[in-house]
């Protein structure tokens, strides 16, 4: 069985991207969005979902590229002069694993993330973070050991298939493989971790190899070649840019990606393929999986 998870990220980034994540879900098929709880417009965020309550809202955790909820004297060894966290992954990363000062302050700042979610009122449909740093060691272990106390259940694994992925795009197929074989191991491995723990987490990931691009004809791609599972597609659709936007993100087609989560035809092949629509909190009730 085909089942799918449509998200849209940065929830809470901008007004522009609240709007379009909005648009997506009341007139399209994104049925998910991972909230940046210390965004500037998470305010804005909360409100428009909690007037949406068939939207699922997860936490989208921000451990880089941004601005923390704590203040920067809580956590002086994870923030710059200016306040913000490290735009470098991979030094982040390194002090995250090294460092126990590092380690102290990263859980707190986690904890305080999942605080305000908490604080949202909103219930939480799963956990990812910016940049899928969630997939580091040390930040994995963190979420699922902190999220215990906040109702966590299940978290997105990253993994695009090449097979699929090469199928329906047709482009970039050295990047799709050389992601799928390097990620591999680790998935297995956290896919035993988090059934050891109780979390449930998606089959399949589409998205990854084409952030900022998923159009139309991305869109319809995934979907025709979708494998049996369940399949996370996600994009960062938005009205417009914004002040505060990543440099990252400067070619972002945020109009096309909205066009395309609001797409007839797109909508018709998730029926036509007899593609079963979920979120992630139903992943593990639905496939009668035990995880515990």
């Amino acid at each position: 069985m085909k089942r799918l998870i449509v998200t849209g990220d940065d929830f809470g980034a901008s007004v522009a991207v609240n709007e379009a994540i909005e648009t997506a879900h009341k007139r399209g098929i994104l049925n998910t969005a991972s909230l940046m709880v210390g965004a500037p417009a998470s305010g804005d965020a909360v409100a428009r979902a909690g007037e949406m309550p068939s939207l699922g809202v997860g936490l989208h955790l921000v451990l880089v590229r941004g601005r923390p909820v704590l203040p920067p004297s809580r956590i002086p060894d994870l923030v710059g002069d200016d306040g913000n966290f490290s735009t470098k992954l991979v030094l982040s990363g390194i002090n995250f694993f090294f460092r126990p000062s590092v380690r102290r302050q990263l859980a707190a700042e986690i904890r305080a993330q999942f605080e305000l979610f908490r604080d949202s009122g909103l219930v939480l449909d799963h956990v990812n973070a910016h940049n899928h740093m969630h997939m580091h060691p040390t930040v994995m272990g963190l979420i699922v050991d902190i999220g215990a106390d906040y109702g966590l259940r299940a978290i997105r694994l990253p993994h695009e298939p090449f097979g699929a992925s090469w199928r329906a795009t047709g482009e970039g197929l050295v990047r799709r493989w050389v992601n799928d074989i390097a990620l591999r191991p680790m998935i297995a491995a956290y896919r035993r971790f988090l059934s050891r723990h109780g979390i449930s987490y998606n089959d399949h990931v589409f998205g990854m190899n084409d952030s900022g691009n998923m159009d139309r004809r991305h869109m319809l791609g995934f979907l025709a070649n979708l494998p049996d599972g369940v399949s996370e597609i996600f994009s960062h659709p938005a009205t417009g840019e914004w002040p505060e936007m990543e440099p990252e993100a400067r070619n972002f087609r945020f109009a096309d990606e909205l066009a395309a989560l609001i797409d007839n035809e797109v909508a018709a092949a998730v029926s036509r393929l007899n593609i079963e629509r979920t979120a992630f909190v139903r992943v593990g009730e639905k496939t009668g999986k035990k995880f515990a």
